[in-house]
């Protein structure tokens, strides 16, 4: 690799690591830095997801705080999320490639829709007693189950639907849910890296730049996240959503 290719996947892995603690869309600055450097999709998104692990669990422990009397919650919703990112990686190394280009920008731009709204649903919802404070429910688990398949197999803004789904089905502060947001796309990135690891193909020296990178970006991004107010939390979260929606609908339609 040529001096000005590192710089720039270093580069990109930081950036996707700030991101990832706030948003939880690094996975289109990197995937397609990698992509525009030569490397084959599929390649550049094992190699993507396995060097994202290290600054994932980067703003996982620099949320330590917030995740402080979360272990029940993030231990069984974690279940969830590793079924889910086993499942994912493995329809990732056998289905076509694209399979899931019909429904990931509408899905995306719905969570960033639902998290405009989530204080109005979240009320709803309670009043109809399908919320649960402390760990959401079934419906929760399904939907963090299902979010680890797509996190497993692409995974971009994955963190956005997270967040909207703790935010809509447990009530909770929204900086210590997106804490447990992280632990959650963490489990996810981790299960279906291992995957890649064991029967895909890494490419080890981007997968160690991005990582580099990206373990400076998650301390980068904890540290700017947990100073926003809810209101402007959910505010970034929306417009990063709107964002990747709209991106992706560009590319893939």
């Amino acid at each position: 690799m040529s001096t000005w290719a590192i710089v720039a996947v270093i580069a990109a892995g930081l950036g996707a690591g700030f991101a990832n603690v706030i948003v939880g869309a690094g996975s289109l600055i990197t995937f397609p830095t990698l992509v525009g450097l030569g490397y084959a999709p599929v390649l550049a998104n094992m190699s993507n997801t396995v060097g994202l692990v290290p600054g994932s669990l980067s703003g996982t422990v620099a949320y330590r705080r917030e995740l402080a009397g979360q272990g029940r919650r993030t231990a069984r919703l974690s279940v969830a999320t590793l079924a889910g990112g086993i499942t994912g990686g493995a329809l990732l190394l056998v289905l076509p490639p694209g399979v899931f280009r019909a429904v990931v920008p509408g899905l995306i731009g719905a969570s960033a829709a639902l998290m405009a709204l989530q204080p109005r649903v979240s009320r709803l919802l309670a009043r109809r007693g399908r919320t649960d404070h402390d760990h959401g429910g079934p419906l929760l688990y399904a939907g963090v189950f299902l979010t680890g398949v797509y996190g497993g197999y692409f995974g971009a803004a994955q963190g956005v639907i997270l967040l909207t789904l703790l935010a809509t089905f447990v009530a909770d502060g929204l900086q210590r849910l997106n804490a447990a947001k992280n632990v959650l796309a963490t489990v996810a990135n981790l299960v279906s890296g291992l995957l890649f690891v064991v029967v895909g193909h890494v490419d080890w020296v981007l997968a160690g730049l991005i990582a580099a990178g990206s373990v400076v970006g998650g301390q980068l991004g904890a540290t700017v996240g947990r100073r926003l107010a809810p209101a402007v939390l959910r505010a970034v979260v929306v417009a990063g959503g709107g964002a990747v929606a709209v991106v992706l609908a560009i590319q893939w339609w």
